[in-house]
């Protein structure tokens, strides 16, 4: 529910802008270009939004924390169960 409503809304606002901006351009020599410039503003703004609200759902790259880091937070915060951070950077035989 919590992706739907945004998605819905903002989809219908930019179908609003794409679909009724054309029908309220008075009439003049340069209205279809005024009505094309208003199409293509709301396709393209559409689309960038819903590639950064999608990129946000779903990243690619998560958050990179060095293993000092990782440490620290262990022992400030304590352990999850099962986790193990008393291990050595260097392998063993």
């Amino acid at each position: 529910m919590g992706v739907i409503v945004p998605l819905v809304s903002v989809s219908a606002f930019w179908a609003l802008i794409g679909f009724g901006g054309p029908w309220l351009v008075p009439k003049g020599v340069n209205r279809g270009i005024i009505q094309t410039m208003i199409v293509l503003t709301a396709v393209c703004c559409w689309m960038f939004w819903i590639l950064v609200y999608l990129h946000q759902l779903n990243p690619l790259i998560g958050p990179q924390i060095s293993v000092k880091t990782i440490r620290w937070m262990a022992e400030k915060w304590g352990n999850a169960p099962g986790v193990d951070t008393h291990y050595s950077t260097t392998s063993s035989p």
